[in-house]
């Protein structure tokens, strides 16, 4: 009998080809079918789906190392993926090396979700490296990691460099005011960056004066989160020094703090002289009836504010109705008590 042919990819039509891939998800088509012998990587260059992928989603898969240093691999040559969520995955500082390596050479990728992994300081070097060469990345989020005030040092060195960045989530990372001082001083040379999420660590008193210093320098940022970070009236009166200043912001978020009367009062005089915040965010602080009291003065004057959450604070009855009363004066913002 002669020697039957076994079927292969290399012998298989493009028709029946393509008929496989329908069967594979994306991380099948996008990871393990790329580079496995020229003729498929021709195929797959062709095959509508994968020329039209541009996000892909991967959050919460357990990849872990086994899974990014394939992806890493395909990244590098893709040219149609923008978007890419690999979160909640295992990802320690060896899979932050090859995320890195890939970020060096690939040119199309525009946002990059690593939240919710296991990356110390070390992947933080590694991606802090890649980010000074790197040109086509505006959007990453670290949110949930272990970064530290060593990785926040990392980062902020390539924040110094970087001209393509333009939101840098960095919530609940461990980082204290080592950490802020670093990124303070990379806030004061960027000039691309509008958007910074640095809510949930501990940078404290100490931390709100590197950053709120960099708020007097710093003229692209719009967006600023330093919500739960331990914060306390001196630290709110650093940020009420910093607004008298600063001419970009719009969005300031010190909510979950420990911001009292005194820190209202530093807050509301600032707001008098400010002309471009619009949206302030004091929930869940210690803010009583003399706070109240004076937001609601400096209300009556400030022509720019249209949203002030001041929730779940401790005012009474009286403080919450002198608030609402410049309601009269102002129908257009939106006052949440």
């Amino acid at each position: 009998m002669a020697d039957q042919i076994k079927p292969s990819l290399h012998t298989l039509s493009t028709e029946l080809i393509y008929r496989i891939f329908s069967y594979l998800d994306d991380f099948n088509i996008f990871c393990t079918m790329q580079n496995v012998c020229t003729s498929i990587n021709a195929t797959l260059d062709n095959y509508r789906r994968y020329k039209t992928l541009t996000t892909l989603q991967l959050c919460n898969r357990k990849m872990g190392l086994h899974g990014i240093e394939p992806l890493s691999y395909t990244l590098k040559q893709n040219k149609t993926v923008t978007t890419l969520d690999i979160g909640i995955n295992q990802i320690d500082d060896k899979g932050a090396y090859y995320i890195a390596d890939a970020l060096g050479q690939n040119q199309t990728l525009n946002i990059l979700n690593l939240q919710l992994n296991h990356i110390g300081p070390q992947g933080a070097e590694y991606l802090a490296n890649s980010l000074q060469q790197n040109q086509t990345l505006t959007r990453l989020n670290l949110h949930y990691n272990q970064l530290g005030d060593e990785g926040a040092q990392h980062l902020a060195s390539a924040l110094e460099h970087n001209k393509t960045l333009t939101r840098l989530n960095l919530i609940r990372n461990e980082i204290g005011e080592k950490g802020a001082y670093h990124l303070s001083n990379a806030l004061q040379l960027n000039k691309t960056l509008t958007t910074f999420y640095i809510a949930e660590n501990k940078i404290g008193d100490p931390g709100a004066q590197y950053i709120a210093k960099a708020l007097q320098i710093n003229q692209t940022l719009t967006i600023l989160y330093v919500a739960q970070n331990q914060i306390g009236d001196e630290g709110a009166q650093h940020f009420a020094n910093a607004l008298r200043q600063n001419r970009t912001l719009t969005t300031l978020s010190l909510k979950a703090n420990h911001i009292s009367n005194q820190g209202a009062c530093y807050l509301a005089n600032a707001l008098l002289e400010n002309n471009t915040l619009t949206t302030l965010n004091l929930k869940w602080n210690e803010i009583g009836d003399q706070g109240a009291s004076h937001f609601a003065n400096a209300l009556r004057q400030n022509e720019t504010l249209i949203f002030l959450d001041i929730r779940y604070n401790i005012m009474s009855d009286d403080g919450k109705n002198e608030l609402l009363e410049i309601r009269n004066y102002d129908p257009g913002l939106k006052l949440i008590i």
